[in-house]
C-alpha cells in the first residue's frame, strides 16, 4: 500500500512529467529547428524579440519534500495552492532577472503518528538569473534558472485536539538557493504561456514554548502555471 507521503507526490511527478515533455508536445522538432512565431508586419510592434520587461501571473502548488521532527517525533506537512506573480528584466532575448513570489500565504497542516498536531502558513519570494533559449521569437522557449529565496512562515498555531494543544509553536524564516525550469509557448509577441518547476533549498527550525523542539528541511518543490505579457 502506498503512504500518504508517496500519494502525495503522485500529481507532482504527473506535472513535473508533463513539463519536462511540454516542448515535445507543442513542437515535436522543436529541438531539430528554430520555430518562429509569424513574421511580424512591424518589427517594432509585432515583435517578442527585443523587449525587457515581463510579467507573469499564475497558481502554483508546494509541496515539501524534505524531513521534519516536531517533538520527538517524525513530521509530515502537506501541500497546497496558491496564485503567484512574477516580473522579469530581460537584459537581452536570453538573459533575464527574475522577481518571483506567491501573491498569498501556502498553508501546511503537520501531521505525526499521532495525528494532526499544527498548521503553519509559508509565503515565498524569491529572486534570480534565468537562461531563456532560443529567440524571442521561438514558438517554444524553455528556460533555466538559479537564484535565492526566502520563505516567510506565519501564523503556526498547535491544532486544538492534538498532542501538542495548548502549547505555543514558532518556526523560523527558510531561505537558501532555488533552481528553477520551465517553458514558455508564445501566443502572440505580448502574450505567452508557461509551466515551471521551482526547487527551494532550505528549512526552518521549530520552537514549542519557546525551546527548541525540531526543525524542517523543508525543500519544497514549487510547480506552477501561467499567463504572461511582455513590453
Amino acid at each position: 500500500m502506498l503512504s500518504n507521503r508517496m500519494l502525495a507526490f503522485r500529481p507532482l511527478g504527473f506535472a513535473i512529467g508533463a513539463l519536462a515533455f511540454a516542448p515535445l508536445v507543442f513542437a515535436p522538432d522543436a529541438f531539430a529547428q528554430d520555430i518562429q512565431a509569424t513574421p511580424p508586419a512591424d518589427a517594432t510592434t509585432s515583435s517578442a524579440s527585443g523587449k525587457h520587461f515581463a510579467i507573469v501571473g499564475g497558481v502554483a502548488v508546494q509541496q515539501p519534500t524534505g524531513n521534519a521532527t516536531i517533538a520527538g517525533q517524525d513530521a509530515d506537512f502537506d501541500g497546497e495552492a496558491a496564485p503567484t506573480l512574477s516580473a522579469s528584466y530581460y537584459i537581452n532575448d536570453n538573459v533575464a532577472i527574475e522577481a518571483w513570489g506567491a501573491a498569498d500565504k501556502v498553508g501546511h497542516r503537520v501531521r505525526t503518528s499521532d495525528g494532526k498536531v499544527a498548521s503553519v502558513d509559508a509565503q515565498p519570494y524569491a529572486v534570480s538569473g534565468q537562461y531563456h533559449f532560443r529567440s524571442g521569437d521561438s514558438t517554444v522557449r524553455p528556460f533555466v534558472g538559479l537564484g535565492y529565496f526566502e520563505s516567510n512562515i506565519s501564523d503556526e498555531k498547535a491544532e486544538p485536539s492534538g498532542a501538542l494543544a495548548g502549547q505555543r509553536i514558532g518556526m523560523t524564516t527558510a531561505k537558501g538557493p532555488m533552481a528553477t525550469v520551465g517553458v514558455d509557448l508564445n501566443l502572440s509577441p505580448t502574450w505567452f504561456a508557461r509551466a515551471d518547476a521551482r526547487y527551494l533549498k532550505g528549512g526552518s527550525d521549530i520552537a514549542v514554548d519557546g525551546a527548541k523542539a525540531g526543525e524542517a528541511d523543508l525543500d519544497p518543490v514549487v510547480v506552477g502555471i501561467g499567463v504572461g505579457a511582455r513590453f
